[in-house]
């Protein structure tokens, strides 16, 4: 599978295998900002957000957290991109899942408590966020314009038949992002474990190449 998920008549299973990077990455970008820093893995345009205000508000930590994310992002982004057309999908989704895999082992053996290591662990939580947004069409990681667009076709009464998968995923990222709280509180270390957790059931889906 690559970016050919793109358009509404993808079928049922690509549609759940979306869902559930979807619901990753809200497990992801809970992870980060609840254990990391108060920044986002995934949610460029709130980091962007962070590094301004921090910098007028004289927060000296929150602004490196966030350029080391939003670099993190870009540089899994950009190196998705290059190996899209030689490596299966399918290897992309494994990068990922090792990158998220090495920041929640590192946090549950506790590693990321202050500034240094939780640096390392954005870098690698937003690697991996990077990979996802970039290595499959439909968004599972950034949803600002899906949510846009289907409350624009919602207003003008022209909901499609896809857009309950739509609605689906934005649904997924508040699971994810819950299952991540859930964890945090009743067992910290095992914080980052959901979205890994996730990432490894999406191997479980079929999908197209």
């Amino acid at each position: 599978m690559s970016s050919a998920i793109t358009t509404p008549d993808a079928d049922r299973t690509d549609q759940r295998f979306l869902l559930v990077l979807s619901a990753a990455s809200g497990a992801t970008d809970a992870f980060a900002f609840l254990c990391l820093g108060k920044v986002f893995a995934g949610v460029m345009t709130g980091n962007l957000v962070l590094v301004g205000a921090s910098v007028g508000a004289g927060d000296r930590d929150a602004v490196p957290r966030a350029v080391v994310a939003l670099a993190g992002y870009a540089l899994g982004a950009a190196g998705a991109a290059l190996a899209a057309a030689r490596l299966a999908p399918r290897l992309l989704l494994t990068a990922q899942t090792v990158l998220l895999a090495f920041a929640a082992a590192a946090w549950g053996l506790g590693s990321g408590r202050s500034l240094g290591p939780q640096l390392v662990l954005l870098f690698a939580a937003a690697l991996a966020m990077g990979v996802q947004a970039r290595a499959w069409g439909t968004p599972t990681t950034y949803f600002t314009g899906t949510f846009t667009n289907l409350a624009g076709r919602l207003a003008k009464r022209e909901a499609e038949n896809a857009d309950r998968w739509v609605a689906g995923r934005l649904a997924a990222v508040v699971a994810g992002a819950a299952l991540t709280s859930l964890l945090v509180w009743s067992c910290s270390p095992a914080a980052g474990a959901g979205a890994v957790a996730l990432c490894v059931a999406a191997f479980a889906l079929p999908v197209r190449a």
